[in-house]
């Protein structure tokens, strides 16, 4: 049985451990696939799926034994293998740990009914995992920094294009729906599997907002043009945000709150090291942006953890006192945004090492202006 999942089991003091969120699944198994299950119990370790997933169980999680839960569906298959297992022991408890964070209540509901009924003599405890099982996505291996390295990489080359892209076109119209396309386009031809997440194109008034989503709008000479992109690689995100600007005549005030974001993300990048305390370096960032004046203009934290999944832990922000260790791979994303005028954020990807850390990202963060 892999290693982490005994440490949990170990630790919770359980007979049984099930596992429903499907980044966890896949790190410590390999197994990518949308549905399933990963069960453990005795020594034993199994991924429960449908027919349409068995063979992927097992290519990619050659260590599990798959079971297909054909018409019976998840709770009445585990009832039955824990039946099966623990009946002849003469247990009358049975410890159960699930992800009471990722799953939902009707699953939930659903184990506790069928086991209920189905686990005769036995009176079966649920225990919330929390976060025993996310802690072991925390620090990345050399192999999945190398894969989240190659796809900030991709986004890099992207943003080459994209710029190139709309130098050539906007003139001629070219509306934020558009550049977000190109850009997917460009990340996809790369080898990218996917976006890691939803594309962001916004331009002038609508880069105001950090999560807007694309409209059909012209870019306009005088704009900001805030790009929000990342790809999957092997499973492995990235993210980068690079703020350009529509035109060569830039405003002050844009000018200022240009080199304000800037220079908060250098000053923050700069004291990233092992011990660190995150909120620590989310002040960094944030005081600098307050004495310039937009300290109610950056409402956000400054980053947050990356890999399998877009948004992981630890993070840059006010609430997070978590200390960064060697192979945290994390953004430093500071942002200041004006409602109803412009925003500005600048976004790398980065992996703390020994004794500082080593930027993902190589796109220039110097104002671009095409």
């Amino acid at each position: 049985m892999k290693e982490q999942l005994v440490q949990v089991i170990d630790k919770k003091d359980l007979q049984v451990l099930i596992l429903t969120d499907g980044y966890n699944i896949h790190h410590l198994s390999g197994y990518r696939g949308h549905t399933g299950m990963l069960v453990a119990f005795q020594g034993e370790q199994y991924i429960l799926t449908d027919s349409r997933y068995t063979e992927q169980v097992e290519l990619e999680a050659p260590e599990f034994t798959c079971v297909d839960i054909g018409r019976e569906g998840y709770s009445k298959t585990i009832a039955a293998m824990l039946q099966k297992a623990f009946a002849k022991e003469g247990r009358s408890t049975l410890r159960i740990g699930f992800e009471n964070k990722e799953i939902s209540y009707m699953q939930y509901q659903a184990f506790v009914d069928t086991f209920a009924k189905e686990l005769t003599g036995m009176q079966v405890e649920f225990v919330p995992l929390e976060d025993a099982v996310n802690v072991y996505r925390e620090v990345k291996t050399e192999d999945e920094i190398a894969k989240l390295a190659r796809a900030e990489q991709i986004g890099d080359e992207a943003f080459t294009e994209i710029v190139k892209f709309i130098h050539e076109n906007w003139k001629d119209g070219l509306t934020e729906q558009r550049v977000a396309l190109q850009l997917e386009y460009e990340m996809r031809l790369r080898g990218a599997e996917g976006t890691s997440f939803d594309t962001i194109a916004a331009s002038g008034s609508n880069s105001s907002l950090p999560h807007a989503m694309p409209q059909p709008k012209l870019l306009t000479e005088g704009d900001f043009l805030t790009m929000d992109f990342g790809c999957m690689y092997q499973g492995y995100c990235s993210d980068m945000t690079r703020t350009i600007h529509i035109g060569d005549t830039v405003e002050a005030e844009q000018q200022k709150v240009y080199d304000t974001v800037l220079r908060a993300q250098l000053a923050a990048l700069s004291i990233v090291k092992p011990g660190m305390v995150c909120s620590d370096v989310d002040k960094c960032a944030r005081d600098i942006i307050a004495d310039a004046g937009y300290g109610d203009y950056f409402g956000h934290g400054l980053g947050h953890s990356v890999g399998l999944f877009i948004h992981e832990e630890p993070r840059f922000s006010m609430k997070c006192d978590a200390v960064l260790k060697p192979g945290v791979v994390i953004t430093v994303e500071p942002g200041i945004y004006l409602p109803g005028r412009f925003g500005v954020r600048i976004e790398d990807m980065i992996v703390v090492t020994e004794d500082g850390y080593q930027n993902l990202a190589s796109s220039p963060k110097e104002l671009i202006c095409v």
